[in-house]
């Protein structure tokens, strides 16, 4: 299938610290890719790297074959890429609805002149931004919330309509930052079931995770971070068995229960 995001020598200093150093890996498409290391290790600053949120010191992300190293968050979403926040980003004074609704409206076509004088292109984008939003939020399981406000619904709630914001963009690839940060053992399943349920839309998914018991059952493969530089690269298998991983990460403990 190829790769669909290829990440080349990235480096990002902050001072004299490097945050990222030297960083190479491709993202399979269709894959689930986890990104994992400790805290500090580097890993939502990869995330800002290939969003445009930051720019690199040296190195380049390449997505779809067209190289992307400083292009703006609304331009890599324009081509394709969404992501979630460690901390849940929505509009907390619109429903559950109208979050999906403005998110949608960077597929529209309208401009100003459609908006000001209501024009059959304007209807037109409302309708499919309103059509696409209720598709979203019956897929994310959510359209019994639908009228209520974002800051009224439960935080396991919010989080699926975090990843809902980003899947009614219509990503090719999806980075989701800690999407089960905060939420309890049951909520971590349904929440695990949502994310392989996205790959079945075609979507590729790029995921921080801390919680190793959901990475280790939903990756296809494991990216270990330290200090900014790869430590560990392979499948669940061989990323759990790595000395150097158990020793940076994972605890000499782990994986003896």
């Amino acid at each position: 299938m190829g790769e669909i995001l290829k990440v080349h020598g990235l480096t990002r200093h902050f001072g004299g610290l490097a945050a990222v150093m030297d960083l190479s890996f491709g993202v399979q498409s269709g894959e689930i890719l986890s990104l994992i290391g400790p805290n500090g290790a580097g890993k939502t600053t990869v995330f800002n790297l290939i969003t445009g949120t930051l720019l690199p010191t040296q190195g380049e992300v390449v997505f779809q074959d067209h190289k992307i190293t400083g292009l703006r968050p609304y331009e890599t979403t324009s081509l394709g890429i969404a992501r979630t926040f460690q901390t849940t980003s929505l509009f907390y004074d619109e429903t559950v609805l109208d979050n999906l609704i403005v998110s949608y409206h960077c597929r529209t076509r309208m401009g100003l002149w459609d908006a000001l004088f209501q024009t059959g292109r304007s209807r037109e984008d409302e309708r499919r931004c309103c059509q696409k939003a209720e598709e979203i939020l019956k897929f994310i399981g959510l359209s019994e919330r639908a009228s209520e406000f974002a800051r009224n619904i439960p935080q396991e709630s919010q989080k699926r309509l975090a990843l809902g914001v980003a899947l009614v963009t219509e990503p090719k690839l999806l980075l989701l930052d800690e999407p089960t940060g905060g939420l309890t053992e049951e909520e971590n399943i349904g929440m695990m079931g949502l994310i392989q349920k996205v790959r079945t839309r075609g979507i590729t998914v790029l995921l921080i995770e801390h919680k190793m018991k959901i990475v280790m059952n939903i990756s296809d493969r494991i990216i270990v971070l330290n200090y900014g530089q790869k430590i560990a690269e392979g499948s669940p298998q061989e990323v759990g068995g790595n000395s150097a991983v158990i020793e940076a990460y994972l605890g000499v403990g782990y994986g003896k229960n």
